[in-house]
């Protein structure tokens, strides 16, 4: 690998490859939690199912450790926006949102993506909540572009929440003080990618970078708290909130999203 300007990794092809791996594994982890999460089941129970997924594949959990969180994923519930530690007294009700984000290192390369889940009936208000954000993830994956700067995708996540905004009728609170970042044998690496921004700004983006893209809306305020456990993310008027996230690799041939299943180069 390469460092461009900025820092920012240029990985080789067979480097994105490696990654691709990491990231089908994130994939197969988030559709058994997805599987698994309903009315009755603690997100402690999983968080075991994800680390066991995990490390049944010769992977090792990219969270559990990380600045001494104590989970393989986080599973934020309703209210919780990022980082919400699974717990068995956590125990899933009909009606939930649950976020989960989940990573994994594989051979030295990290996958990291996150969905946001319906638990039995949501409320039609949580469930374009989680659309409206689910697009501005697509937006923004779309707007990863070689030759483009790094706020085309913040720009793009930015401008696909206000038109979801007027679509539904609600005023969405788009994060800002959390964003995306690249990633490859660290989680978190170079640059921070903002939710919303000016297009134009930033370093050009170019071929064999990798970014993760993940916007977070709030159904009220865009203020957040964190909680007394130095982790969990709340909104501050309690609304509910969604989080989506993949993991993108830029190419010639435009984005390549590392952690979707059916994704190809």
């Amino acid at each position: 690998m390469v460092k461009a300007r900025n820092a920012i990794e240029v990985k080789s092809a067979g480097e994105l490859q490696a990654m691709r791996a990491a990231g089908l594994l994130v994939a197969r982890t988030l559709a058994a939690v997805t599987e698994a999460a309903r009315p009755g089941v603690s997100t402690g129970e999983l968080d075991e199912l994800a680390e066991q997924t995990i490390c049944d594949a010769g992977a090792i959990p990219s969270f559990k450790g990380y600045h001494d969180f104590p989970a393989s994923i986080c599973a934020s519930v309703n209210q919780q926006v990022v980082h919400g530690i699974p717990a068995a007294s956590q125990v899933l009700a009909e009606g939930n949102l649950l976020s989960v984000d989940c990573g994994a290192i594989l051979d030295g390369w990290h996958g990291d993506s996150a969905v946001t889940l319906a638990i039995g009936e949501v409320s039609p208000a949580d469930q374009a909540l989680s659309d409206a954000t689910r697009s501005a993830m697509v937006a923004g994956i779309e707007a990863a572009k070689a030759g483009g700067r790094l706020t085309d995708i913040s720009h793009a996540v930015q401008t696909a929440a206000e038109r979801a905004c007027e679509a539904d009728g609600v005023d969405y609170g788009l994060i800002i003080e959390y964003g995306g970042h690249g990633i490859g044998r660290a989680m978190h690496m170079d640059p921070f990618l903002p939710n919303a921004g000016k297009p134009g700004k930033g370093p050009r983006l170019r071929p064999g970078m990798a970014l993760a893209i993940e916007p977070m809306l709030t159904a009220g305020s865009a203020e957040t708290v964190e909680l007394d456990d130095g982790w969990t993310v709340v909104t501050a008027d309690g609304s509910r909130a969604a989080h989506w996230e993949h993991t993108v690799a830029i190419t010639d041939d435009g984005p390549w999203i590392l952690t979707a299943p059916d994704a190809n180069p």
